[in-house]
Order: structure tokens, then sequence, then C-alpha cells
């Protein structure tokens, strides 16, 4: 029986490692994400580490759950109320924007690497989709945001575009391996698994919301339980019902996120976490994957084919799908500029390895330069391209409030946050001119990027976010008077 603690404190310091590693490229300004892949190939075979880790099949398995909470930490991290009027671009990007990457970095990839059409697409739908987590923690590490709707529509792309890669490579690889597959079938494999995935998603999202807040629970500790047992549960039904199980995920965390939820920072904390966990072990799988000595001869196509995502493929992409959008020509470059690869290809690219495609270690190596070169040159550049464009915004805003409320559970006050409308009652007012009802107390305001404590002659201003504890049953009144019409 072979001994399990060895395993434990190889895998334990290699996350340990990265994290530490993380800190290290704050400070350099490059990528966390670069540091990740790098402990890996440490690690690996042909590093120091000497670690021979060649299962590919448990890898796909590892990151399969690993995408799952990914996307869930992205839904459950999106504001419908900043989404809602992106849809249409955002779906474009999802669906137009990933077959047109797709069909060029695979016509490319066909002709440098000298590989069959089909091949050559199935390494372009690998590479296809952006990584919400690459995008996010290169811009917060960075200090660098992006003004108007720019980041909320990355984020919307970054989270739904993801199964429409999956469904490609999953597509493509059984036109490869299944002969008579043809494209009539693919289009209704399509259809069933967005259908399905977007039936059980939402449905899984209303029913936890109800499951958390109707469960009374002694213990605060077993609500993160709930909403952790909920990704694998949601993926895992609709997978098996023929549905896509990463746009469920994605989807029931939209639904969590913006309701009434008991416990929401904490559980948001906790999925962070996890999100991160799953990312920094997904770029150690793929480093210990990677075998460096075996690169030198793929090099100079990979890197063609990796220079062609960037360059091209993906501007294509951006400017033909938001051709006729609101965007200007300078956001739509920066969209184009900010779309890093990460996990996702990692876990997609694991597919043909385990399904036996021809050239698929080929595929495999390709794609590690894709990343790689993605999160470096891309991810390094970011906030230099931002204000070159004009399109940089940068904010000292805190990322989460110094305090929250504990519910107990029993139907008392929560705490919510609201932003003043130009229109509400309460904007150009103070505190006690309010007459909010009793019990109801305003506990913070956020204003500028700084908090205050308020007391009863603080007034309040258009725009300022304030966090209300008030009772279900006076929720509505406090709405009305602070944020009327926005829900």
């Amino acid at each position: 029986m072979t001994a399990i603690e060895p395993t434990l404190i190889i895998a334990s310091a290699l996350v340990l490692l990265a994290v530490v590693a993380s800190k290290v490229s704050s400070r350099l300004g490059i990528p966390a994400l670069v540091f990740f892949i790098g402990v890996g190939m440490l690690a690996g075979t042909d590093g120091v580490g000497r670690i021979d880790f060649t299962d590919f099949e448990l890898a796909q398995n590892l990151g399969i759950v690993a995408l799952a909470y990914i996307l869930f930490d992205g839904g459950f991290s999106t504001s419908w109320r900043q989404i809602r009027p992106l849809l249409a671009p955002g779906l474009g990007l999802a669906t137009i924007g990933v077959g047109v990457t797709a069909a060029v970095t695979g016509g490319i990839a066909a002709v440098a690497l000298d590989l069959p059409w089909t091949t050559g697409l199935l390494l372009g739908a690998i590479v296809s989709s952006t990584d919400a987590a690459a995008v996010f923690s290169v811009l917060g590490a960075r200090s660098a945001g992006l003004r108007g709707e720019v980041t909320p529509l990355l984020e919307l792309e970054s989270g739904t575009n993801d199964p429409m890669a999956a469904f490609l490579t999953i597509g493509l690889i059984e036109l490869i391996t299944v002969p008579g597959t043809g494209g009539l079938s693919l289009f209704a494999l399509f259809a069933e698994q967005m259908s399905i995935g977007a039936v059980v998603g939402l449905a899984a999202g209303w029913l936890a919301v109800r499951v958390v807040n109707g469960s009374r629970l002694e213990y605060e500790g077993l609500y993160p339980v709930i909403s952790l047992a909920v990704v694998l549960l949601t993926y895992g039904v609709a997978a098996q019902l023929g549905g896509s199980g990463f746009l469920a995920v994605y989807l029931a965390g939209i639904v969590m996120s913006n309701s009434d939820l008991l416990h929401r920072r904490s559980l948001q904390r906790i999925h962070d976490a996890a999100a991160w966990l799953c990312q920094i072990g997904m770029f150690l799988v793929l480093g210990l994957l990677v075998l460096p000595s075996q690169l030198g001869e793929v090099a100079l196509p990979a890197l063609i084919v990796a220079a062609s995502l960037v360059l091209l493929a993906r501007p294509l992409a951006i400017m033909t799908t938001l051709l006729f959008s609101r965007f200007s020509i300078a956001e739509r470059a920066m969209i184009s500029w900010v779309g890093l690869r990460g996990a996702v290809p990692i876990i997609l690219a694991t597919f043909p390895l385990v399904a036996g495609v021809e050239s698929a270690p080929l595929l495999f190596d390709v794609v590690f330069f894709a990343v790689l070169i993605s999160v470096l040159i891309q991810g390094t550049t970011i906030p230099a391209v931002a204000r070159l464009l004009g399109v940089d915004e940068t904010s000292s805003a805190p990322t989460s409030p110094p305090l929250e409320a504990v519910d107990a559970g029993q139907g008392g006050a929560r705490l919510h946050t609201m932003i003043i409308q130009p229109d509400a009652p309460a904007a150009g007012r103070t505190l006690v001119e309010l007459h909010l009802p009793t019990g109801t107390l305003i506990v913070l305001v956020q204003r500028h990027g700084a908090y205050v404590v308020p007391e009863g002659r603080t007034e309040l201003l258009a725009g300022d976010s304030v966090m209300v504890l008030a009772a279900p049953e006076e929720l509505e009144q406090v709405r009305h008077a602070l944020a009327p019409g926005r829900r």
C-alpha cells in the first residue's frame, strides 16, 4: 500500500511555494501565473524536483472540477445590473468571437505545424476562450482599471465563453475520432448542451438560494459546505443530462450572487479562495506535464501559432463581433489585448490526450506556448496599453468593506449594500431627515474610495454606496428612499 504522506507534503509545499512566488511577482511586475508555471516546471521531470507526473486522465478529471469552481466563482462575483446592458455584445463574443478565434488560429496552426485541418481547428478551439481569473488577477495585481463598460464586458465574456470552447473541443474530437460525424449532428449537440445547461444552472441557483436561506443552521461554517457541494452537484446533473456543466455552474453563480443570500461575504471569500487554489493547481499541473527538453523541436511553429492568436485571431474576432457596438476603436483594441489565456486551455488540452487523438502531445506543447506568451507578454503590458489607448481608470477604492453582519438565520435584520441614485429621496439629505423605519440603520458610507461612519447630520450624496442594516419587511421602504427603481 502506497503511503499518502509524501504526496500530501509535496502537493502542499508546491502550493505554498506558488503563493510565495505570487508575492515576488507583484513586486517585479510579472503576472503570478508565470511563476505558478515555473514552479511546476522546476518540480517536474526535467526540473530539480524530478516528479514524474504523466497521468493525463487524472489531470483532466482534476481540471474539470477546477474549472467548475473557477466558473462558479466568476458567476458569483458578477453583478447582473452591470452585465444586463452588455448581454448582446457579451454573448456575441462568447459564441461568434470564440468561433472566429478558433477558425483563424486553427487555420494558421494547420499550415505552421503541417496538421490536418480538423486537428488544426481542434488546437484553435482549445485556445479560443479567455480566462477570467487570469485577466483580473493581473489587473488587480498591477492596480490598473479599465474605464466604462470594458471591465464588465470582459467579465461577462470570460465567464460565458468557456462552455463554447469546451463544446468546440469535444465536438472536434468526436469529428476526428468517430467516422461519419457531421456538422448537423454537432449543431444539434450544441443546442442540446446549451439549453440543458442553462435550465439546470438557473434552477440550481434558485434552489440553492432557498436552501441556504431556509436551512437555519446552527453553525455558520456549514453554509459554505452547501455552496461548495452545489457547484459539483450542478455540474454533475447538467453533464449527466447531456448539457453543458460549465454553463450551468456559471449561471448558478450569477443567480446566487444577485439574490438576497445569507452569509454572502463569507461564501464569496470561500469561493474566491477555492478558485485561486484551482487556478494555482492547474498551472502547477501544466508545469509538471510539460517537458522543456522536448519543446525545442516545436518552438518556432508554436511561437508562430501563439503570436497569430494574440496579434491576428483575437483582434479579428473582437473587431468583427463588436463592429456595430457602442464601444470605441480604442476600447475594442483594449478588449482584444486583455484576452488572456489561463487554466481553461490547460484543462482542454488534456482532452485530446485522453481521447488518443493523433498529434495530441504536439497540441499540448503548443498550448503551453500560447498560455505562457499570453500571461507573460499581454499580462505585463495591460496597464501600459490601457494608458496608451486612453482607457485606463485607476481606482483606490477597497475591494470589500471593513465590516460585515452575520445573520443568525432567524428572520432578523440583514446587511444590504445600495447605491444612492440621483433621483432618490435620500440624495442631498441628512440621515435624520430620511425618517427610515425603526430599527433600520445606515452603518457605513463609501464615498470616493473612502469609508465614512455616518452620524445623524451626515448628508448622503448621489453615487454614495451605503451599507444598510434592515429587516426583510422594511427592505422595500428602504429601497424606495435610497435607490428607487433599482433592485
